[in-house]
């Protein structure tokens, strides 16, 4: 009996690489106080990033833990933004205490920037958000800004974080403006993801669509009635929205679902100076109506007009900025909201994923007109 060998041929796929959400999520209040063991399996010399003001702020919650579990740590500011020279900095900090993993606490810069280290140095990561102003703690992509708060590139980074603490308690004690902004960049995940994906056949980009829906629909019911009641159960579901929701879209859905013209308009704004005092959030919430005027501008879409009506009511509602003046940008120059609306229009600009093309000189309109009654 003669015996046959059968030749497998490799086949060969191009990799398309899916980071949906962290390896973990622990949420509760106070729960930061049983998350050790899980943070002592991840590291035995955590570098813990964060501002000035929230590195005080998780000392106190941090330090029994890193004696109880005996944790060596040190705590370094990411100052002075989420940029090349404090990773240069931090990357240094981290190689003198021969980190082994990296803690993020704070705003969205501290955790991009903590992220973005652990990236570079191969290390775990632990993201600790602070305030429910973006969904940072989540996402595998890092923003790179210039020392001077102008953005200048993003970064896709290898995985999600290894684990995402959420302390409510922790988010109580940020002001209630930080959560306004979270909403404002949140609900931005509807306006881009349907109008750059709405029309995908692929089965977890409509997914991602969906979910968008689904956390504008939360956000626009329930955010007027968590904000008058900070910690209560509304209150608590809408930063569930801000900080994890939001990142499971642009887990799901890709870069497309995640950035259109609502964050391109954020990245020509920063570089503005005078708009460095708006949130991050703030500036999304102005992109999203900027966005819509472009649609009605351009496409002669009414119901991008039914929607920024919508949105004008929305935001008068909780406080979002609803044009250049309420952005604190009221004194600023023709030339320089010119020169933001290049930069918004770079050939490498998310706003190109817009269904149609945009000029500056459109851009432009649409930024200054985005109280328009019709």
């Amino acid at each position: 009996m003669s015996s046959k060998t059968t030749k497998i041929t490799p086949v060969t796929t191009s990799m398309n690489s899916l980071w949906v959400s962290p390896t973990q999520v622990i949420q509760g209040e106070g729960i930061i106080s049983q998350t050790g063991k899980v943070i002592a399996r991840l590291g035995q010399r955590p570098l813990v990033v964060g501002g000035n003001h929230s590195l005080k702020l998780i000392s106190s919650h941090l330090k029994p833990i890193f004696q109880k579990f005996g944790l060596t740590a040190v705590f370094d500011s990411y100052a002075p933004d989420c940029s090349e020279t404090s990773l240069k900095n931090l990357s240094q900090t981290s190689q003198d205490h021969q980190a082994d993993l990296i803690i993020g606490v704070g705003g969205g810069k501290a955790l991009d920037t903590a992220k973005l280290l652990a990236h570079q140095q191969q290390l775990p990561i632990v993201t600790i958000p602070t305030s429910g102003a973006t969904c940072a703690a989540w996402t595998a992509l890092s923003n790179i800004y210039s020392n001077q708060g102008a953005f200048q590139y993003d970064v896709p980074l290898s995985r999600c974080p290894d684990l995402l603490i959420l302390d409510y308690n922790l988010i109580k004690t940020a002001p209630k403006r930080t959560l306004v902004a979270g909403i404002g960049d949140a609900i931005a995940k509807w306006y881009e993801a349907s109008v750059s994906s709405g029309n995908s056949t692929a089965t977890l980009t409509i997914a991602a669509v969906q979910q968008a829906r689904v956390l504008r629909d939360i956000l626009l019911q329930k955010s007027a009635t968590a904000l008058d009641n900070i910690g209560g159960e509304d209150w608590q579901e809408v930063v569930n929205a801000t900080v994890l929701l939001a990142g499971v879209i642009g887990g799901l859905g890709g870069a497309n679902c995640r950035t259109v013209a609502a964050h391109a308009v954020h990245n020509g704004l920063t570089h503005i100076s005078a708009a460095h005092d708006a949130l991050h959030g703030e500036k999304v919430a102005y992109g999203i109506l900027v966005q819509l005027r472009l649609e009605e501008i351009i496409q002669g879409n009414q119901l991008a007009v039914a929607s920024r009506q919508q949105l004008l009511k929305f935001y008068e509602e909780i406080g979002l900025p609803k044009s250049l003046e309420e952005l604190g940008l009221s004194q600023v120059t023709l030339a320089e909201l010119r020169h933001a609306a290049v930069v918004t229009c770079h050939p490498n600009s998310d706003i190109h994923r817009l269904p149609f093309k945009v000029s500056p000189e459109q851009l432009l309109s649409a930024m200054v007109s985005t109280l328009a009654e019709n």
